[in-house]
């Protein structure tokens, strides 16, 4: 029995369909939904493990497309609230269930348990030669599902470059992101492609040797950024605090505060021209070469939060060597 922390089989049992061609929206195929010498995907039966944030979105974006999500393994009460709420329509079943009868199996686990999904997969051999599996992982290509290729599956990697809630708003965005696709063939690349843009993204070629690094740069401009946010609107916080101005709010440790208000059109601005125009839209004391502002600076965040103040120092060194610096102001950020 295959198992993984998003899913857990029940006791019901099934019947495999057999194996050979199968029929999609009248069109006969080799299996994999879609017709010779056409790359447009036909209607799919889509199975997803799991109905975390990303699968039950991309569920719902597939369903849109036509496609039909006939069931998720879900384990958590939040997966199984998400695959209940928004796929009303598909069965909650166990993986192996869910891999013998999808056309389209995708694994939307976490990076950590793709591997040992995919070996648990290959050795029940319960996913039938011809069908698609797509991962959803940002760190892997299609050398991670090698085991279930070598039983004849067609492998993708197609990874939204989103950050997911668990809400409605996911599907939404889906419309605007872009998706890092990586295939073993150029037949393979057509299917991604066909699918990411049903969904109503865009497909980004990456290359199977590139996939660490492509991840890379995606956790560091987003998850980082989530980093420096927060420290900057605690810093603010701490600097705003006291009596304000006749019918100004207090300031709390709320989110959504005043500090966040204040801070929230300087970050978009700095955000939009950063994509717009790169590191000539960099200003500051730093892009300045200020050296005595940035040393009051640590001051201050030093008084504040020790940690806070190492945080924007090693911002302010990889701003200031993107700007080459002057040695002084170099020598004040290298310096503990």
């Amino acid at each position: 029995m295959v198992t993984s922390e998003c899913s857990r089989p029940d006791e019901a049992g099934y019947s495999r369909p057999a194996a050979g061609g199968n029929t999609h929206a009248g069109h006969p195929s080799d299996g994999s939904g879609f017709t010779d010498g056409d790359p447009a995907p036909a209607r799919l039966t889509v199975g997803i493990v799991s109905a975390g944030r990303v699968g039950s979105a991309l569920g719902v974006a597939l369903e849109r497309a036509g496609h039909v999500v006939f069931g998720v393994a879900a384990i958590s009460d939040a997966s199984r609230h998400r695959a209940r709420t928004r796929l009303p329509e598909s069965r909650i079943l166990p993986v192996e269930e869910i891999a013998a009868r999808s056309e389209l199996l995708i694994l939307a686990v976490p990076d950590s348990e793709l591997p040992g999904l995919v070996t648990g997969l290959a050795t029940a051999a319960v996913v039938r030669p011809g069908t698609i599996v797509a991962h959803t992982s940002g760190a892997n290509g299609v050398a991670v599902l090698a085991p279930l290729t070598e039983l004849g599956v067609r492998p993708l990697a197609i990874h939204p470059a989103m950050t997911f809630t668990g809400h409605d708003e996911d599907t939404a965005r889906l419309a605007n992101a872009c998706f890092g696709i990586t295939a073993a063939d150029e037949i393979g690349y057509a299917i991604a492609q066909s699918l990411v843009i049903e969904m109503g993204g865009e497909p980004v070629r990456v290359a199977e040797e590139r996939r660490t690094l492509y991840h890379a740069a995606l956790a560091h401009g987003s998850n980082h950024l989530v980093t420096l946010i927060v420290d900057a609107v605690a810093a603010l916080r701490a600097a705003l605090d006291g009596p304000g101005l006749l019918g100004q709010p207090m300031v709390d440790d709320q989110p959504g505060g005043l500090a966040e208000r204040m801070l929230a059109p300087l970050a978009s601005a700095a955000l939009d021209n950063a994509l717009r125009r790169g590191l000539p839209a960099l200003t500051g004391p730093v892009a300045r070469g200020d050296s005595a502002a940035v040393v009051a600076h640590l001051a201050a965040l030093e008084a504040t939060d020790p940690d806070l103040a190492d945080g924007y120092r090693a911002m302010s060194l990889r701003t200031a060597q993107l700007t080459g610096a002057d040695k002084e102001l170099i020598e004040v950020l290298e310096a503990r």
